[in-house]
Order: structure tokens, then sequence, then C-alpha cells
């Protein structure tokens, strides 16, 4: 299996992270109210252009791959839709009708229209009004009851799927009448007016909804919540108990965020650093192994940790004092005791920290994107793409053997 591509984008988090359609470039937010534009450049990227219209920070970013617009979501209340002309990047206003922040955006499959999450317990689906020039939205509420913090369309262009803060998703359809053409029944519901609730689930033990996605056929929707859990379902029918409902309880910290790369595995990543590979299918699910794996070379994984100290130790350092060790292990990781020669597993048995308290994986900070890169001719995902805390952004190929980590997990089952 080739070695996973490293860049060092920020020096803080990336707050928000989508590619043009050709991988030539990607829009970034470094944890601020603008979006940078970055050009591949071999084996570097370069700030080519910068969008600058929000008040506050840009919470999510989405790039259409047909259409090559973007759409950008802030904490100020506001979405912008970015359309690329000889002058350079325009922005159109986007009237979502919210009171506030903007956390999740998704274009459509077709990319005639967007959904945007809110704290105001509002999803926003937006279209473009021909005779006033702007985008308008209609707001889907009813039963949501808190903050809406994750968006993923189904195939077909009308269903949507929601993971909320009070451990709930809902899917919905997002149809536009007057927009697009009257939808079908679906295996999730018959009757789809705009807004109609067609499903509810829950997290096994009452955690917020990091992510939802559908499967690549939309018969399945998987989500990651704030316990730890990651649950699949497959839908059965229209009014109808699913087929199948699946948790897996992860000995890990929490995922905040996954992506199918197939219909029989998903990528999942968050704050254990490093992307975890499932597979499955309706008669259960278990974790594979993980695609950041330490003893497969011998050449250190990373460039230069973000705030990593540097030299030894001196006046005012710590980073050889044991006590200053074991309480940060402890504090941080959530590891009990010091760290031995080398490398050792944090609690949770994923995680490898090494003798300096610094993870042995690429990521070190929480992972907060998790998307398709790359496909093969079978449709199948075969690189798909991270990006996190720590202002990298790496791309993983997705094929290949088991790591080093398949035999501690090798007993985790549903």
């Amino acid at each position: 299996m080739s070695a996973p591509e490293v860049f060092q984008l920020s020096l803080g988090p990336l707050t928000g992270i989508a590619f043009s359609p050709d991988r030539s470039q990607v829009c970034v937010c470094p944890n601020s109210n603008e979006a940078q534009i970055y050009t591949r450049n071999g084996d570097s990227w370069d700030l080519t252009d910068t969008l600058a219209e929000h008040d506050k920070l840009i919470t999510a970013i989405a790039w259409g791959p047909n259409t090559n617009r973007i759409v950008t979501c802030s904490q100020d209340r506001n979405a912008y839709v970015w359309t690329h002309t000889e002058q350079g990047w325009k922005p159109a206003l986007v009237i979502l009708k919210i009171n506030r922040a903007a956390t999740s955006v998704k274009w459509s499959p077709s990319e005639n229209k967007f959904a945007v999450g809110s704290g105001s317990r509002v999803i926003a689906i937006c279209h473009f009004d021909e005779e006033n020039n702007w985008w308008t939205a209609k707001q889907i509420k009813k039963p949501l009851r808190s903050t809406v913090l994750s968006l993923d369309w189904h195939p077909n262009n009308y269903l949507l799927a929601a993971g909320t803060a009070d451990g709930k998703t809902y899917v919905y359809s997002g149809y536009i009448k007057g927009l697009e053409a009257k939808p079908e029944a679906t295996i999730w519901g018959d009757r789809l007016p705009t807004g109609q609730l067609l499903a509810e689930f829950k997290s096994p033990n009452g955690g917020w909804v990091h992510d939802v996605a559908f499967s690549p056929s939309g018969d399945a929707l998987a989500f990651v919540a704030h316990d730890s859990s990651l649950t699949i379902i497959y839908a059965s029918g229209p009014n109808e108990p699913p087929a199948a409902h699946i948790v897996v309880k992860l000995p890990s910290l929490p995922f905040t965020n996954l992506t199918w790369t197939s219909e029989s595995s998903i990528v999942a990543a968050g704050h254990d650093c490093q992307p975890i590979l499932f597979t499955g299918s309706s008669s259960g699910w278990a974790i594979s192994h993980s695609l950041d794996d330490p003893s497969s070379t011998s050449k250190p994984l990373t460039p230069t940790a973000t705030g990593m100290r540097s030299g030894g130790g001196g006046v005012g350092r710590l980073g050889n004092n044991e006590a200053f060790n074991m309480f940060k292990a402890a504090d941080s990781k959530g590891q009990r005791g010091l760290p031995g020669t080398g490398a050792a597993t944090t609690s949770s048995g994923l995680t490898q920290v090494g003798s300096d308290g610094m993870l042995l994986t690429i990521h070190q900070n929480t992972i907060t994107h998790v998307e398709a890169y790359e496909w093969n001719q079978n449709g199948e995902v075969s690189k798909i793409f991270t990006a996190g805390r720590d202002g990298r952004l790496v791309v993983w190929p997705v094929t290949g053997g088991k790591g080093g980590l398949t035999g501690r997990m090798a007993g985790l089952q549903v």
C-alpha cells in the first residue's frame, strides 16, 4: 500500500475544506472568517485566492463538482455561493432566515440546491431565485429541538439526512415543488412533500450526532455519535421498521466524521486522530484496520508536528520531566501511568503515544473532515482525504492489507 500524502496547510485548525472537481485546488478555512484557495504545485500547495465576505468564523465549505460553485456558511448566520468569473470569485448572498450560526452545508447531487444546518434548530434548503437574482431558502423546523450538526443528501437528490446535538438522526424529504420533477416513492418513504419526516433514529446513549452519511445506493444510513458509537441503519420500506439496526460500540474516543467507500465499507475518524476502516453488511459490522499504521514504515510518518517541542530540555522546559508527562498523558490523552519506552497505547487501546508524549499517528489532533478523494473503475473509493485541528491535510489510500492494529481489534465484533 502506498504511503499517505501529508500537507501542512495551516498552523491552526481547519474548520472547513473542500476540493475542486479535478482535485487541482482545495478551499480551506484556517479557523477564521476567510476561505483560502490553494492550487497544487508538485508536492506543495500555493495560495492563489482568498474568499473574504463573512464577518465571523466559517464553519463549513462545499464545492460542487459539476457546477464548480463554492458555498460557504459561517457563524455570522450567512451563506454565500461563489462563482468563478474572469474577474475572480464572485459571491452571491443566500437568504437563510436564521438567527443563530450556520453549522454545516452540503450541495445536493444535482447541485440545483443545497442544505444548511444551523443553531436555530432549522434546516434551510436553498435554491436560486432567478427573479430576484439571489439564493432563497425553504425551512425545515419540525421536530428539530437542537443544533443541526451534520447533513447528507441521498443519491436520488430528494432525501436529506440530518444529525443533531440532542442525539437524533432524521431523514427528511428535501423536494422543492416547482424546482424539480415530482419524486417517486423510495425505500425510505412514499409521501415526499417538502420537509416530510420519513425516519427518526437515536444514538445508543444519547450522544450528539457528529456526522451522517447515506451509502452509495442510498438504502443504508450510517452515523457516528459522541457516545463512541457507529450506527448503521438498513431501510426496509416506507413506514416499515428497519431491516437491520446495527450499533458498533467503540473502545476508542468518539468519531466526528465518516464516509462510505463502498456498500460494505466505511471509513470513520475523530478524536483518536486516525482513520479506521469498518467492513460489514446487514448481518453485522466490525473494525477492519486503521489506515494509519506506524509499524508499516521505518521512517517517521509525519513532518514536525504543529506546536511540537524542538530540541531537548532546558530552563523552563518540562518535556523530559516524568511527572509532567504522566499528568499530561492523563489530561490530554486519557492515559493512565507514564508512557513506556518507545510507544504505548492509550486507555482506548487504539492511539499510540511515543515516549515524548507525542502521538505516533500522522494527525496530531482531532480529525474533523473525512471525505472521498478518488474512485476506481468500479465506482468504489480508492483514496480518501482527512483534515483536522492540527492544520494538516492527508490523502490516504484505502485499498491494502490490514495494518498492525488488527490484532488488537480482532476480537471486537458487533
